[in-house]
C-alpha cells in the first residue's frame, strides 16, 4: 500500500490527475503485446528503454504510460538495473513483468549448427550467412572447427565465433588423443585429425566409423594405398564446392598430395572437420583383419580381408544396382 500511495502521489507531481489509478492498474494489467517478441534494448537512459518497449509494442504508446513506468523504474530500484541486451518478451507482459525481465531476463541466445563433415571453406560460409554476427568470417585451417550446435549473443563477431569452435575441437582432440588406442601409424594429433577426416567422409553411419578406421589402420600397416575417393575429390575441389558428378578414371590420375590413388600413406591434413563419432573411431578402432569395403546398397558397406572377398561383394552390389535399375519405373 505504501508503494502504491509513493506512486500516486509521485503521478500526481507529474501532472497525471485523473489517470492516475488507470495507470496504476494498467501497471500490473496485461499489456498491449499481442505475441511473444524478442526487442534489442540499446544503451541508453530510463526514457530511452522505456520508449524502446513502447515502438515495440511491448508497452501502450503515450505520455502517461511513459510516466508510470518511469516512476515504477525509480520507486522499484533496489531490485536490479535495467539492462541493455536482446531480451524475450511474452504475450500481454504487463509493466511490472516487463522491468523484473529488464533487470533479470536472460539475454536471447541464437544458434548455429556446423553439421559434420564441413569443409573449411563451407563451415565459413555457413559462419559468414549466419544472423546476428558481426564483421567477416575468416576461412579456418581445414580440420580445426568441431561440429557442433553453438549458442551466441546477437553482435558476437565471427571471429570470436570461430575461436569458440576451434577451441571445442581443440579441447576434444586433446582429451581422445590421450585415452586413444596407440598406433603407430598415426604418430601426432594432425594425423589423428586427418584419418578422423576421411572416416567421416566415407560413412555416415556411427556403428561403422570404427570398422572403416580399422580399414584404413590395417592399409597403413601394410604400406597399401588408401584409395578413398574423398580424397580426390578434396584434390579436384579443395573443399571450396561439391564436385556435383561422379569421378572420373582420368580424376583418380590427378597430381595431389590429397590423391591417395597415387600417393601411399595419409593425405597432408584433414579433407574436412570430423565429428566427435569419427574422431572416437581412430582413437578406438574395431578389430579385424579387414582391408576392403564397398557400398552394400542399404546405406552401409560390406567389409572384406581379402581382395577376393572383396571382389565378390563389389559384385553383389553391381547385381544390387542393376537389378534396381530395372526395377526403377521410368517416369
Amino acid at each position: 500500500m505504501r508503494r502504491f500511495l509513493s506512486v500516486v502521489f509521485l503521478l500526481l507531481l507529474l501532472g497525471a490527475g485523473g489517470t492516475t489509478l488507470k495507470a496504476w492498474f494498467d501497471y500490473k494489467n496485461p499489456g498491449p503485446l499481442a505475441q511473444e517478441t524478442d526487442v534489442v534494448v540499446p544503451h541508453g537512459d530510463y526514457l530511452s528503454t522505456i520508449h524502446t518497449l513502447q515502438q515495440a509494442g511491448v508497452l501502450h504508446s503515450g505520455f502517461w504510460t511513459e510516466r508510470l513506468c518511469l516512476a515504477a523504474v525509480l520507486l522499484t530500484r533496489k531490485d536490479g538495473q535495467l539492462h541493455a541486451a536482446e531480451l524475450h518478451f511474452p504475450a500481454f507482459v504487463s509493466m511490472q513483468e516487463a522491468l523484473r525481465i529488464l533487470r533479470h531476463g536472460r539475454p536471447v541466445l541464437h544458434r548455429l549448427t556446423i553439421p559434420e563433415g564441413l569443409t573449411a571453406h563451407q563451415i565459413q560460409a555457413l559462419l559468414q550467412s549466419a544472423p546476428f554476427l558481426t564483421d567477416d568470417a575468416p576461412l579456418p585451417p581445414e580440420g580445426s572447427i568441431m561440429p557442433e550446435t553453438y549458442s551466441y549473443l546477437r553482435n558476437t563477431s565471427r571471429q570470436k565465433m570461430l575461436e569458440r569452435m576451434q577451441t571445442s575441437m581443440t579441447k576434444a582432440v586433446q582429451t581422445l588423443w590421450e585415452k586413444r588406442t596407440p598406433v603407430a601409424e598415426i604418430p601426432d594429433e594432425q594425423a589423428f585429425v586427418t584419418l578422423a577426416s576421411l572416416v567421416e567422409k566415407e560413412t555416415a553411419l556411427p556403428a561403422e566409423r570404427p570398422l572403416v578406421a580399422r580399414v584404413f589402420i590395417n592399409r597403413l600397416q601394410q604400406g597399401m594405398k588408401l584409395q578413398t575417393d574423398p580424397t580426390v575429390i578434396y584434390a579436384l575441389t579443395n573443399g571450396a564446392s561439391p564436385l556435383g558428378r561422379p569421378l572420373t578414371h582420368s580424376d583418380l590420375q590427378i597430381t595431389s598430395p590429397y590423391n591417395t590413388y597415387a600417393n601411399a600413406g595419409l593425405p597432408p591434413g584433414p579433407i574436412c572437420s570430423p565429428g566427435l563419432s569419427s574422431l572416437e573411431a581412430v582413437a578406438h578402432p574395431a578389430s579385424g583383419t579387414m582391408l576392403y569395403f564397398v557400398a552394400n546398397g542399404q546405406g552401409g558397406h560390406n567389409f572384406a580381408a581379402s581382395l577376393a572377398e572383396h571382389n565378390k561383394n563389389v559384385q553383389i552390389f553391381r547385381q544390387k544396382k542393376q537389378a534396381d535399375h530395372v526395377l526403377t519405373p521410368r517416369q
